[in-house]
């Protein structure tokens, strides 16, 4: 692993045990890295922030941008979004508490927020739509109905890790169902 995905890393995970008021010398000793060469990829606390959430931001692109052939329908599409987005916070269990630290950072502005995530949001915006306009989902602005499938889901899956027993399938599935649900047109 190179050096500035060491310094990443080292800064995600002491995010997340000790929040926000971590030093740049403790990422710097949890990297393995002197202090100074932080600073020569990352010249502020806010830039390295940043390239926390820009790191954060393609994973989840990565995991949750998929594209379907024209036969798959837009029902299918939304339901499978919502399970892949259930995988992503599963699959790294610090990564919603994570984002709650990013999120409510007031090292990251709302441009850097807008610019982080906007190829996700276009492809969240026309997939939620393009549903709409299916009629698979209900009207309503898409960004809301997105954003409350993926906040329904990290705080759902947050509040069942206090409980130390393996998620099971069926609790998955009634997340994943519930999501559906909450967006999914009645006819």
């Amino acid at each position: 692993m190179n050096k500035r995905d060491r310094i990443l890393d080292a800064a995600a995970e002491l995010i997340v045990e000790n929040g926000l008021q971590c030093s740049m010398a403790a990422i710097a000793v949890r990297a393995g890295v002197a202090t100074g060469s932080l600073y020569n990829y990352f010249p502020s606390k806010k830039a390295l922030v940043l390239g926390v959430y820009v790191r954060v931001g393609e994973e989840m692109a990565t995991a949750m941008m998929v594209e379907h052939q024209n036969s798959v329908d837009f029902g299918t599409r939304v339901r499978r979004y919502i399970a892949d987005y259930i995988d992503f916070i599963l699959e790294g269990p610090e990564r919603a508490r994570l984002f709650e630290y990013l999120d409510n950072s007031p090292e990251l502005s709302r441009a850097d927020i807008a610019a982080t995530f906007a190829g996700f949001l276009d492809y969240t915006r026309a997939l939620f739509e393009g549903a709409q306009k299916a009629g698979v989902v209900r009207e309503g602005q898409s960004y809301l109905l997105a954003s409350f499938v993926r906040g329904a889901i990290r705080h759902a899956i947050k509040r069942r890790r206090l409980d130390p027993r393996p998620i099971s399938r069926a609790e998955v599935d009634q997340i994943a169902d519930m999501c559906w649900q909450a967006v999914a047109l009645r006819a």
